[in-house]
């Protein structure tokens, strides 16, 4: 298989699990907005697959999710949640892709930046779109559904992607070295 069909063939992939992992939480609302089910395949997918894919994967994922389950509803959530998981896709690939070494260290920067890089985003655009129809959006807010909220799943993808990319790394997917075992040349 050719390096660009196996990129969409995993890109399709990852959109499959961010549809369907959701409905694995959707009984409990509260249950999906702390372990943030979307997120997972879309962070995967820019670590795996790359920042371009990362960043198609997010955009897409909340909006076809919209059309084909009805949630998240598309606006403002739906459409804030595209900046923001495009975001995540984008950064935690191209951090990971430019770091000198592929290492466990370099993971945990690519994954942590991602983090506060979508998050912001989506915080612009969430009061972007508030702002258009007249509502505020206060900082109290951002605070409680940028991270308050979110700590669960933050601390369950700090975790979880690490240990799946370890995984992924003894199959010969991805590459991840140990860091201390590398020479730095000054």
């Amino acid at each position: 298989m050719n390096e660009k069909t196996k990129k969409i063939t995993l890109s399709a992939l990852f959109i499959a699990l961010g549809l369907v992992l959701p409905l694995l939480t959707g009984q409990l609302k509260q249950l999906g907005n702390a372990f943030l089910p979307m997120h997972l395949p879309v962070l995967l997918c820019g670590l795996v697959v790359g920042p371009v894919h990362g960043l198609i994967v997010g955009l897409i994922l909340p909006i076809l999710r919209h059309f084909t389950f009805g949630m998240p509803p598309l606006y403002p959530t739906g459409i804030s949640m595209a900046f923001e998981l495009a975001t995540y896709g984008f950064v935690v690939g191209y951090v990971y892709k430019v770091s000198r070494w592929k290492c466990i260290i370099a993971l945990y920067e690519s994954l942590i930046i991602a983090m506060v890089a979508g998050r912001i985003i989506w915080g612009i655009v969430q009061m972007i779109l508030l702002g258009i129809n007249g509502q505020a959006f206060t900082y109290e807010m951002f605070m409680a559904g940028a991270f308050l909220n979110a700590i669960p799943g933050i601390v369950f993808q700090l975790i979880f992607i690490p240990s799946l990319m370890l995984a992924l790394h003894k199959t010969g997917m991805v590459k991840i070295y140990k860091k201390e075992l590398l020479k730095r040349k000054v």
